[in-house]
C-alpha cells in the first residue's frame, strides 16, 4: 500500500500541471464532503480556470475566463507572468514543453503567441476563424500550429509569420480538442459530431475516421511514445462519461474504454510513468471526480482497471 501511493505521488504530480482535474459545469452545487489534505495556494486567475498545460517540469501555463494567460510555478505556488491581450475568455492554451513559446485560443475568435520573456504584448497573432476557438496543437518542431473552431473548420499556420497556410472545413465538425502526435505529421480531433478524426498535417487531410462514437467527443490525448490515443466522451447519469483507448497503429481500433464517472468526462491523458513500469491514464469529470486507471489491465476484458479515485 505505502508502494502504491509513493507510485501514484509520482503520476500525480506532474499530471496535475496537464489535467483540469475538477472541470465542472458552472451550476453545479457541491455536496458536503470530508476535508481532504490538499495544497492549496492564492488563485492564480480571477475566474476559472479553462485550460492548462506543462510549460516544464516546475511551471505550468493556464487560459481562464478572465481573458488572462498565466505562467505558474505549480511547486511554489507562485505567479511568474501574467499575461493580458485577448477580448474574450481563453478557452485553450498549448506549448512545446520545456519551450519558452506557449500559444492561447480564445472566444474572441482569436490565437496568440506568447514569449516568456518577452514584457510586451503577444509576439504573434494568429486571426482568421469566425466562431470560439476550441482546439489548439503545436507541432513538435515548433513550426506549425493547428487550430481548430466551431466554425467546423481546421486551419495550419506558419508560426513565425502567422500565415495560414491551409484550411479545412466539414459539415458539423465542431471542434472539441486537438493534441498533435509525437514525432509525426498527424493531428487528433475529437469533435462534438462524435466523431475522433485522424489529420495528416502536411495536406491538412482527413487520413482516418474511428466508429463514431454515442456521445460528444469532448477531449483526447496522444501516448508519448505515439501508439494509442485516449478520448473523453459526454454523458450523464453514468450514461457514456466513458474513456476510450484507441491503437494508433495499423489496426487502428478500439482498445478498451474506462468506465466509471457518472457525468461528462471533460478531459483524459496518459500520465507519466514516474518510477511505476505501469502505463497510466487519468480522467476527470463534472462528477468532480479524478479516476486513475491501470492502461493495459483490463476487467472481464472491457474496463480498465481502476487505481485510485480523488475528489475534493
Amino acid at each position: 500500500e505505502q508502494k502504491m501511493s509513493e507510485l501514484l505521488e509520482q503520476w500525480l504530480i506532474p499530471a496535475a500541471v496537464c489535467l483540469s482535474l475538477f472541470d465542472r459545469p458552472d451550476d453545479y452545487v457541491e455536496e458536503d464532503r470530508p476535508a481532504q489534505a490538499v495544497q492549496q495556494y492564492t488563485p492564480a486567475h480571477t475566474g476559472t480556470v479553462t485550460s492548462v498545460a506543462a510549460l516544464t517540469s516546475d511551471l505550468c501555463v493556464s487560459g481562464g475566463k478572465d481573458k488572462a494567460v498565466v505562467v505558474y510555478n505549480w511547486r511554489s505556488g507562485a505567479v511568474l507572468r501574467r499575461f493580458v491581450g485577448h477580448q474574450h475568455e481563453v478557452t485553450k492554451v498549448a506549448c512545446v514543453f520545456e519551450s519558452n513559446s506557449f500559444f492561447s485560443a480564445s472566444r474572441d475568435k482569436t490565437v496568440m503567441m506568447w514569449e516568456l520573456h518577452r514584457n510586451s504584448g503577444p509576439s504573434q497573432h494568429f486571426p482568421g476563424h469566425d466562431l470560439v476557438v476550441t482546439g489548439l496543437a503545436v507541432s513538435p518542431d515548433s513550426l506549425q500550429l493547428c487550430t481548430g473552431s466551431r466554425d467546423n473548420t481546421m486551419c495550419k499556420w506558419d508560426i513565425e509569420t502567422g500565415e495560414c497556410l491551409q484550411r479545412a472545413a466539414i459539415s458539423r465538425n465542431l471542434v472539441t480538442h486537438l493534441c498533435w502526435v509525437p514525432a509525426e505529421p498527424y493531428v487528433i480531433q475529437t469533435s462534438e459530431d462524435k466523431t475522433i478524426r485522424i489529420w495528416d498535417s502536411r495536406e491538412l487531410q482527413v487520413a482516418h475516421r474511428f466508429p463514431v462514437k454515442q456521445y460528444i467527443q469532448t477531449y483526447c490525448d496522444v501516448s508519448q511514445d505515439g501508439r494509442y490515443c485516449i478520448s473523453s466522451s459526454n454523458g450523464f447519469s453514468g450514461e457514456g462519461c466513458e474513456a476510450t483507448l484507441w491503437d494508433l497503429r495499423q489496426t487502428r481500433s478500439r482498445v478498451r474504454e474506462f468506465k466509471g464517472h457518472f457525468q461528462t468526462t471533460a478531459s483524459c491523458v496518459f500520465l507519466p510513468k514516474g518510477l511505476g513500469l505501469i502505463p497510466v491514464v487519468a480522467t476527470s469529470s463534472h462528477d468532480c471526480m479524478v479516476k486513475i486507471w491501470n492502461q493495459d489491465m483490463s476487467v472481464w476484458g472491457e474496463g480498465g482497471l481502476l487505481l485510485s479515485e480523488l475528489t475534493r
